[in-house]
């Protein structure tokens, strides 16, 4: 469907022509950084990397596959997209201090296309309170790191955090200077999501008057979404001229997230004749991209998520199905389809590897043969038990498959008696990290608790569960249910998840997940996060 077909969809009294060309929405994808950053999620470098060519098919034109000198793991993980990941721009995101740019330069040397995305706090408050840092520090830092970026990548974006909350005149001096120094992106960040569209947009709209070098270069807005207006706040930033937005699949991020980019994508699809813009995504790539980045980062898409949550295309009072029967424009203002989510192909026990194969290509998925060996004995089990196994059982099956090739602790057998006046019990076995198997029984208050208790009692890490929840992949009495857990240790928080046609066991799977998370955390040590950038090295190296 073109953008003029998709904007009769609506209101023709409210429409008007799209303009005749649109210019193109340059879309920075930072699931892979911020959205890591959300409490909670740990993405390996395999999560990345399927995140990143997913990404890729989706038609994201920049990146940020992460923070390299954050840790090893990070590194890795740039290391790694940049080599293999091809299409879009390459990012990685550096402080400003040379030994974050140097690291960024050498993890994104093997990229065909590559960005070094340097940033640094603007306000005062950031400046006083984070840096210990003065206006002319700060300056000077800004752009004596442009220039070292600009030494090794052409493609340097700059990002001032804090943008709202920053001096208007010193805000201008400092991007007006970076420019001069060769960023050839500059990025305005709502970091804490305060502004409000009007503010947001009058201050865009003053720094293009102000800094008449910014028509030179790419404007770039990201808005976080504190106060919920993270997606309002990058549309309105496009009718001020900004021809960027960064943000992250599903909203995920610090805090309450980040702009959610299925949203700005579908919003500028459907009324060209407002933002005057297009990007390059196969919009029918959003709910596939979404499943993945929920499965991997176990944060569940709420339901009435827009564009890709469960009941986005549902309509349940009668007077919407009736509009409905008769004409779908009555209550949706675009068709499920496309944005990937009316797929209804199904396979059964009769299908064979070759059909497997085939349709986990289709959803985006490359397995190897040894992956596919074992994703088909997942399969045929599956489907013993269910008549018909969807695209929603593949994506589960292929999930679970990815989260068991790197277990520290592995659930080998469970089982679970309870009913009216009985004491439920769960008989565990799990496989350590030394090779040893374990056995265990355990009482609790109902089946999950009995069996997350064995498990404690089996692997011995302390934790507390600090979120369940549960809900149904697919319709029906057969369907496949998927848990997904939070466990706090140590202050910090690891997600889980897990899917099965018996829900005990997919709670199992989600929580031995989440164990697993903790282990590979507390192995690999803390890691640094640019909302924690270690004010005491700052001050340290200002003060040499």
């Amino acid at each position: 469907m073109s953008a003029n077909d998709s904007v009769s969809l609506g209101n023709p009294l409210l429409m008007k022509r799209a303009p005749e060309k649109l210019e193109p929405l340059t879309i920075l994808d930072t699931t892979l950084r911020d959205g890591e950053q959300s409490p909670g999620v740990t993405f390996s470098a395999e999560d990345k990397l399927a995140i990143a060519h997913q990404l890729a098919r989706l038609g994201v034109d920049v990146i940020e596959a992460g923070f390299p000198y954050s840790s090893p793991g990070d590194f890795a993980a740039v290391t790694a997209i940049a080599e293999q990941v091809e299409g879009p721009v390459i990012a990685g995101l550096s402080r400003c201090f040379e030994e974050d740019v140097r690291s960024c330069a050498r993890a994104l040397a093997k990229a065909k296309r590559a960005r070094i995305h340097v940033f640094i706090g603007t306000s005062p408050i950031h400046r006083e309170g984070q840096l210990r840092m003065t206006q002319a520090e700060v300056y000077e830092r800004s752009l004596s790191m442009v220039r070292l970026a600009k030494s090794f990548q052409d493609d340097v974006e700059y990002s001032a955090m804090d943008t709202t909350r920053t001096e208007p005149d010193y805000l201008a001096q400092v991007l007006n200077g970076c420019i001069e120094a060769g960023a050839t992106t500059i990025n305005l960040a709502d970091t804490v999501g305060y502004a409000t569209p009007d503010e947001w947009r009058q201050l865009i709209e003053w720094l293009y008057a102000q800094v008449p070098a910014m028509a030179d270069v790419t404007v770039s807005v990201h808005c976080h979404n504190d106060l919920g207006l993270a997606t309002a706040n990058s549309l309105i930033g496009i009718r001020a001229g900004a021809r960027q937005v960064e943000g992250c699949i599903n909203g995920i991020g610090e805090r309450a997230g980040n702009t959610a980019l299925e949203e700005v994508a579908m919003a500028v699809r459907l009324h060209p004749e407002v933002f005057g813009v297009a990007t390059r995504f196969d919009h029918t790539q959003l709910f596939r991209t979404s499943r993945l980045v929920s499965q991997l980062s176990g944060m569940m898409v709420q339901a009435n998520k827009a564009v890709v949550g469960g009941n986005a295309f549902a309509h349940q009072a009668g007077i919407h199905q009736d509009g409905m029967l008769k004409d779908r424009r009555t209550f949706e203002i675009m068709e499920p389809n496309e944005v990937g989510a009316g797929s209804s192909l199904v396979l059964g026990k009769l299908s064979g590897r070759h059909a497997l194969r085939e349709r986990l290509a289709a959803l985006g998925y490359r397995l190897d043969d040894e992956d596919l060996k074992r994703a088909f004995v997942r399969f045929k089990e599956l489907a013993d038990r269910k008549r018909e196994v969807t695209d929603r059982d593949l994506e589960a099956i292929v999930a679970d498959e990815r989260q068991g090739a790197a277990e520290s602790f592995h659930l080998e057998h469970l089982q679970v008696s309870c009913g009216t006046n009985l004491r439920p019990t769960a008989t565990v076995r799990m496989l350590l990290p030394s090779g040893e198997s374990r056995e265990t029984v355990s009482l609790g208050d109902g089946p999950i608790d009995a069996t997350y208790r064995a498990i404690d009692a089996l692997v011995q890490v302390e934790g507390e569960l600090d979120e369940f929840a549960v809900q149904a992949i697919t319709a029906g009495m057969d369907a496949v249910g998927e848990v997904t857990v939070r466990l706090r240790h140590d202050g910090a928080l690891s997600a889980g998840r897990g899917a099965d046609t018996d829900i005990i066991v997919a709670a199992a799977k989600a929580y031995v997940q989440a164990l697993n998370r903790v282990a590979a955390s507390r192995d690999s040590g803390p890691r640094l996060t640019p909302e924690r950038m270690g004010a005491q090295k700052v001050a340290t190296e200002v003060t040499k």
